[in-house]
């Protein structure tokens, strides 16, 4: 069951600008990782879906947290159907986050009151997941559908869309102005701040050091 309701979680998300994610399927660096986040200044984090026993890691990893970080919101990603999302909630997910918007994982979620975030690529899928209650839709892959050319469009004529990009996103302030200038809401990021070539290196204070320099760079870029 979730520890915190649906609004916090949006509000912490669109408050601090960026949810970092990740798939490690050793538990023990799963927590050094979030860990390293959490002392960057992240209050949210992604776990994906994206291995064999990943409900296990992230069950330990939710537990942990509960008690080593408590104001630290962990939620899962990569989740493209209903049982799935289900049964990472009874685990403890907060919020679920998808490559895609189906209308089942929408439906338990919002049963639930648990935050979707699913991925959408073009102007109908994000005005068919805000039907079903979306709050924050992930425009995803980022670059492929168009990168910020194609947020600041779609923000002309529906200004209330609120869009987080995932893929292609990084740690240069050139990078993230061009997404926040565009009017993102926030931004999703992966690879590019929990570098695999860290990870292997048990280096988690540059990715505690990329976390803070990327969450500073957005408060700079948002006037904040």
């Amino acid at each position: 069951m979730a520890r915190f309701d649906r609004l916090s979680v949006l509000n912490t998300v669109i408050a601090g600008g960026m949810v970092p994610l990740f798939y490690n399927a050793d538990v023990d660096t799963a927590r050094q990782i979030a860990a390293a986040l959490y002392k960057g200044g992240a209050r949210v984090l992604e776990f994906t879906n994206r291995g064999d026993f990943a409900i296990e890691v992230f069950s330990a990893l939710v537990k942990h947290c509960a008690q080593a970080q408590p104001e630290l919101i962990v939620g899962v990603g990569s989740v493209d159907d209903a049982p799935t999302a289900a049964l990472y909630m009874a685990h403890g997910a907060n919020f679920v986050v998808g490559p895609t918007f189906n209308e089942e994982v929408v439906r338990v979620c919002n049963r639930h009151k648990v935050a979707y975030m699913p991925g959408c690529g073009s102007v109908n899928d994000i005005a068919r997941a805000e039907e079903w209650g979306v709050e924050i839709v992930k425009a995803f892959p980022g670059t492929a559908v168009g990168g910020p050319g194609f947020v600041k469009d779609l923000l002309g004529p529906r200004p209330w869309s609120r869009l987080m990009p995932t893929g292609g996103v990084t740690t240069e302030e050139a990078n993230l102005r061009a997404w926040f200038d565009a009017g993102v809401a926030c931004v999703g990021m992966g690879s590019n701040l929990v570098k695999k070539d860290w990870v292997k290196a048990g280096d988690f204070q540059s990715i505690e050091h990329a976390t803070r320099g990327a969450l500073d760079l957005i408060r700079v870029i948002r006037g904040l």
